[in-house]
């Protein structure tokens, strides 16, 4: 089926579901369901309305999967993350992404020999090949091991002299794994040096405070990795990546997802890698929201965001592309997953309006991957998205409650107004909160994020609508590493180990309203249902049959 023309999108009306009724849409970020637990913020935190789907109605209350093969991802261990979420929610169906996109090109060099690696490689001849991200086998922004490919590949087809800029993780793997893959890494560039190539670390710094920052929240956070990256200056100099990492780490309160800048320098002091006219250069991240920043920096002439003082002119390329609306970058080594006819999309042409709302560290993901990697909106005159301004300057744990209340009240308002079908929301507390790694902090994030869904719940029952609540990925539910027993892992000094990433839980999807049609209820016979069986289930709310090809409904009607 195409993507053009307004009756290709007609759907057919639900025999059985009526049509008009608004629906409160709630995504709750980083919101799994885990055991009770010392180390679950959600069980701990105070969540009366959340309780109580799972009390009052279990017949409209369920699991889902949200990680692996459900969002497309390669294994059942990778853990699900925002961006492949909101893409199955909104798209009904599951896409191969990112991981899997890159595996597949690099083990059929396909990605040898595509545009985009013609482009980085007319550098190769007189120039140096800069590789740029996250060094970290977390699998949510990229992968070791396919740079360590790439570093084989680009120095087999020619590529003499290489530099990497790796950014340290510490968020998606446990803290303090930097100085492995580090160590991983030089391993890889002394065989290719004893083959010939000229291959070396030349800058680095914590994802969290150089480079991969996302949605211009902090514009300072990508300069500082533009000063070591390409002007090869940092507050921070080492003669070698090992010793950087190892030394920045010995600070007080120090951990991996927040090291200062640092430039590598030869015996002269002078740094060994700055990007300079007639390079290239790849960002390896395939995950786009924390690499979009840097690429507007590396690939835009008119560029207001901060003093670049040096542009080179160069060949970049990202290992995707990371906007496919705004074409950036313009050159990319594997092509993105074509994502057409999303659920939003549909709606629009069957006459339902949509109000999408939320702050601006989860605003791209109701809106952009939402409607399958496309900026903006499908029809303005049908679609309305408000973004609220998050806190920037500071950690999301001193303010956990973040924007929920403000992100709810909006939407309590759109429910209100009578002028929207759906009103779509993401609370970004569980997941922004979580990610920190504090545990009381994120217990008032949970609480927080319940007082927003009760406002939103009150909302729907004042206008007779129907809600739906759910999440994109697990996170708060389980803050702790855990052994192969289940107990909580302690490190060599016999403290628990926090967690800070992800997680593989299942997500949570309840119903109702008194808008609800009698009967609806959940299916029992889709026992594997995920993420992209919420299309399907939304477009029978709004009183339609889903496309044919999307994952089947997880609703049904009882007479």
């Amino acid at each position: 089926m195409g993507s053009s023309g307004a009756n290709t999108f007609q759907l057919a009306n639900h025999p059985k579901l009526p049509k008009g009724k608004t629906i409160a849409l709630i995504v709750l970020d980083g919101w799994g369901e885990a055991s009770p637990d010392p180390y679950n913020c959600i069980h701990t935190a105070e969540t009366p309305t959340m309780d109580s789907f799972k009390t009052t109605a279990p017949e409209k209350w369920r699991l889902i999967k949200a990680h692996g093969t459900a969002v497309g991802l390669p294994s059942e261990d990778d853990m699900g993350n925002s961006e492949v979420g909101h893409n199955a929610l909104g798209a009904g169906r599951i896409y191969a992404q990112g991981a899997k996109l890159v595996d597949f090109a690099l083990e059929s060099g396909k990605l040898y020999d595509g545009e985009g690696f013609k482009y980085i490689k007319q550098s190769f001849d007189k120039g140096t090949l800069h590789l740029i991200g996250l060094l970290s086998d977390g699998g949510v922004h990229s992968r070791l091991d396919q740079v360590q490919l790439l570093l084989k590949g680009a120095a087999e087809r020619g590529a003499k002299r290489i530099r990497l800029h790796i950014l340290t993780d510490g968020r998606d793997v446990i803290d303090g794994t930097s100085v492995g893959f580090v160590e991983t890494l030089e391993n890889d560039l002394a065989k290719l040096r004893e083959n010939g190539v000229d291959a070396l670390i030349a800058s680095g710094g914590g994802r969290m405070y150089v480079t991969m920052d996302r949605y211009e929240n902090d514009w300072s956070v990508v300069k500082r990795g533009w000063d070591a990256q390409v002007l090869g200056e940092a507050p921070h100099k080492f003669k070698s990546a090992i010793e950087a990492v190892k030394k920045l780490r010995e600070t007080p309160k120090a951990n991996d997802q927040y090291l200062p800048p640092f430039v590598i320098v030869d015996d002269s002091g002078k740094a060994v890698g700055p990007i300079v006219d007639g390079d290239a250069v790849v960002t390896f991240n395939f995950r786009a929201d924390r690499m979009t920043m840097l690429a507007k920096a590396l690939e835009y002439k008119d560029f207001d965001k901060f003093d670049r003082v040096r542009v080179p002119k160069i060949n970049y390329a990202g290992m995707l592309q990371y906007d496919g609306e705004l074409m950036l970058p313009s050159h990319y080594l594997v092509s993105p997953p074509e994502i057409e006819r999303t659920s939003g999309e549909y709606l629009v042409h069957n006459g339902v309006k949509t109000f999408a709302c939320s702050e601006t560290v989860k605003f791209g993901h109701v809106t952009f991957f939402w409607n399958g990697n496309r900026s903006g909106c499908f029809n303005p005159e049908m679609e309305e998205y408000v973004e609220i301004p998050s806190d920037v300057g500071i950690t999301f744990n001193v303010q956990p409650k973040m924007k929920a209340l403000e992100i709810a009240e909006k939407a309590r308002d759109a429910i209100l107004s009578g002028k929207f079908h759906q009103v779509r929301v993401n609370i970004p507390n569980g997941d922004m909160v979580g990610h920190t790694g504090d545990v009381e902090a994120t217990v008032v994030s949970c609480k927080a994020a319940d007082e927003a869904v009760k406002i939103m719940i009150d909302a729907i029952e004042q206008v007779g609508g129907i809600f739906v609540v759910t999440a994109d990925h697990g996170n708060a539910e389980d803050m702790v590493k855990r052994d192969k027993s289940g107990k909580p892992q302690l490190d060599k000094n016999g403290k628990v180990q926090i967690l800070t990433s992800h997680t593989l839980q299942p997500v949570p999807i309840a119903i109702g309203g008194p808008g609800l049609a009698p009967g609806v209820r959940f299916r029992s016979d889709v026992p594997t249902g995920g993420l992209a069986n919420v299309a399907a289930t939304m477009i029978n709310l709004h009183g339609f049959e889903a496309p044919s090809d999307y994952e089947t409904t997880l609703i049904e009607v009882v007479d």
